[in-house]
């Protein structure tokens, strides 16, 4: 019986004799737990049923706990290094005493089991435990009915139990590799060997400062979303690899530098910690830099869904800038002709007064859409030659949609009464600059631009994330010659023949969704052929959106967006926690005889706490400070994305980003300050452990 029970007496002694390193890092599984099931359980229980889009809701949250169990994976590993590197030495000894790798292997089975049963028993407990409270911040943030009812989903615990008991085997057998692989002498000094990154010099620090400016470049050189969110991951991979760079390198250099400064290097409280940490840069520069990312990407999601969902009310409106929204295509110009607008206009108002509402802010007029390449004032619309065309041109921000626009519309839009001869254009340029005396269509006509109207002729398309130009021709048949004939790679014709007709109700939500509803069914009639419907009008395609009726959508995956970024920038924010504290153990570890010896030919704990202020000034806000750099140059492409999701305000979005950097800051310092005790008592009691 005491023979069954000795390892896992030792393992228990183990875990025990090294509460100050075992302790956060429990504490961090569990935390990764309980926010993996809270996930979990939000996604499989019947919360998102209630909700319009629900399908996209459950994606998004599925999607978030895959992010957790991934980072949980990678980043746990990351941190049971320090408490491999700091058992070795144990290991070792118990090695040189006679005991055989295999039983070395049999106490980190049960300390991988004592600290996975603690982690997953607390972190389910706590999960089950605050559930609820999550399921209520949750559909309060989706603007949802509330439900007291508490529940415990299985399907969760068991998804838990599976991926975290994956992950603790995972670590398990890598711990076991690291002990069956090394000597007792290795085990003995395996606490000073350390993290290895590439050794630090000028030209490592140099290639990170030139990735990271590259990156740079890239984020604030972006003009449109589209191209935005195709360098986006290249760009921050760039910011990863040049961050990792500049902090194992570049902090070495930093130290170097500081160093040569004689007035400076000189005074007891930074010539201590200044030449220690100019050694252990080399090897705590890469911790500096995960921290940076960790950072980095916090304040980037929790600013961003923030501004999104603070933002939501401005995003529907832009894309629903009515009420009620209807849209419909023509196969031919024939479809645009006045009588069809006329009947379809005539219609609409109908139903509108029978609904008991008058529409009112009306927006309408009949357009030819058509995308191309502008450059130079002139527009190539074949696709098979643009590449021949855009020598040195940034493509993506220089495809246009271009409406034609009736002349007899535009006057009505804008409330003028202006006249054209028949190759003269008045144009409107959104998202985008032009100036030029002519715009020419390859295959087409070429207009004389009589005036610019800049944003003035409101076409309502805000969920158009592309430049666009509308052009008022007094003439669509002139205007189109030579363009209608065209045909795309797919032999279908280029040109979309649409009619727009939105308006505002003085309706309720309910009535409002119910004229939408009854204009639908207008619209479409039963065909000819059973289970068909077709369109009346002649048009082959319509959109009838009410804001209203996709409020909800907008709400639902705004909201997720938010709720997951705050789950996330939570897990995100305890890894850097985790990192920064054992940092400050596994160095205090270390600069313990250092100080001892400090100690015994006269330093007092007053000169060692300043040591320990001036490393913390020095070199530990150094993560911080390029995180806040990477913020401001991320601003530029991060605010080109959200135009993607319908948000516009810079102000906005300039606001959330500067208080989420501001509470981080002193969260950050907060963090250092407690931590930085750890690493004082290891040190300041150096001299009693050593007497």
């Amino acid at each position: 019986m005491k023979a069954l029970l000795f390892y896992p007496k030792l393992a228990l002694d183990g875990v025990r004799k090294n509460k100050r390193m075992y302790l956060p890092y429990i504490l961090t599984c569990t935390g990764m737990v309980m926010m993996f099931y809270i996930i979990m359980y939000i996604g499989i229980c019947s919360v998102p049923d209630s909700m319009m889009g629900a399908e996209s809701v459950r994606s998004m949250l599925a999607l978030g706990s895959a992010v957790i169990a991934v980072f949980a994976c990678i980043f746990l590993f990351y941190t049971n290094s320090f408490l491999m590197r700091r058992r070795k030495k144990e290991f070792g000894l118990y090695n040189i005493l006679g005991m055989g790798k295999r039983s070395i292997a049999r106490i980190l089975c049960f300390e991988t089991l004592i600290v996975a049963l603690i982690s997953l028993s607390m972190g389910l407990i706590l999960g089950i435990s605050f559930s609820k409270l999550a399921e209520l911040g949750f559909v309060n943030i989706m603007n949802e009915d509330v439900s007291f009812d508490l529940s415990v989903s299985l399907p969760a615990i068991l998804r838990t139990l599976e991926v975290f008991g994956v992950i603790f085997l995972l670590l398990l057998l890598n711990s076991i590799r690291q002990v069956r692989f090394a000597s007792a002498m290795q085990l003995l000094h395996g606490e000073n060997t350390g993290e290895k990154p590439p050794r630090a010099n000028w030209l490592l620090g140099i290639l990170g400062a030139l990735i990271l400016g590259g990156a740079y470049y890239i984020a604030v050189t972006i003009k449109d979303p589209i191209t935005a969110l195709a360098w986006f991951f290249v760009a921050v991979l760039m910011v990863i690899a040049g961050t990792y760079l500049l902090m194992i390198s570049g902090s070495v250099l930093f130290c170097r530098l500081l160093q040569k400064k004689k007035g400076y290097y000189y005074k007891p409280s930074h010539f201590v910690s200044l030449s220690s940490m100019a050694f252990r840069m080399k090897r705590n520069g890469a911790g500096l830099a995960s921290i940076c990312i960790l950072a980095t990407m916090v304040l980037v999601m929790i600013s961003s869904t923030a501004c999104l969902y603070f933002g939501e009310e401005n995003a529907v409106n832009q894309r629903y800038p009515r009420d009620i929204n209807i849209t419909f295509r023509f196969g031919d110009l024939k479809g645009l002709s006045d009588q069809t607008s006329k009947a379809i206009k005539r219609d609409i108002d109908n139903m509108t007064a029978d609904a008991e509402a008058e529409p009112s802010n009306i927006l309408s007029y009949r357009s030819v859409a058509v995308s191309g390449l502008l450059i130079d004032g002139k527009v190539e619309l074949d696709a098979s030659k643009i590449s021949s065309v855009a020598h040195g041109v940034d493509v993506m921000a220089n495809v246009f949609q271009f409406l034609f626009v009736p002349l007899s519309d535009f006057n009505a839009n804008v409330g003028e009464d202006i006249s054209l001869e028949k190759d003269e254009a008045i144009i409107c340029v959104y998202r985008h600059e032009f100036e030029g005396d002519t715009l020419s269509f390859n295959g087409g006509r070429t207009f004389r631009i009589k005036k610019y109207e800049a944003k003035k002729f409101e076409h309502g398309e805000g969920y158009i994330i592309s430049p666009c130009m509308v052009i008022a021709v007094p003439d669509l048949e002139y205007a189109i010659y030579g363009i209608a004939d065209m045909r795309d790679s797919l032999g279908e014709g280029m040109l979309q023949y649409r009619l727009m007709y939105d308006f505002d109700t003085s309706l309720e939500a309910k009535e409002e969704i119910a004229l939408c509803r009854s204009i639908n069914e207008k619209i479409y009639s039963s065909s000819t052929h059973a289970g068909e419907m077709e369109i009346n009008y002649g048009a082959y395609y319509s959109s009838i959106s009410s804001r209203e009726e996709n409020r909800q959508d907008f709400y639902g995956m705004f909201g997720t967006l938010f709720y997951i970024g705050i789950i996330l920038s939570i897990v995100f924010t305890l890894a850097a926690v985790l990192i920064i504290y054992y940092k400050q153990l596994s160095e205090g570890y270390e600069d313990e005889a250092r100080f001892s010896i400090m100690q015994k030919v006269g330093m007092t704990k007053k000169d060692i706490k300043k040591s320990i202020n001036s490393q913390l000034l020095t070199v530990f806000f150094l993560p911080l400070l390029l995180a806040a750099s990477h913020l401001a140059f991320a601003f530029p492409i991060i605010r080109k994305l959200l135009l993607l999701f319908g948000f516009e305000s810079v102000t906005l979005f300039a606001a959330t980003t500067g208080i989420s950097l501001i509470v981080f800051a002193l969260f950050y310092a907060a963090v250092y300050k407690l931590t930085a005790g750890a690493y004082y008592k290891i040190v300041s009691d150096a001299k009693e452990q050593n007497a």
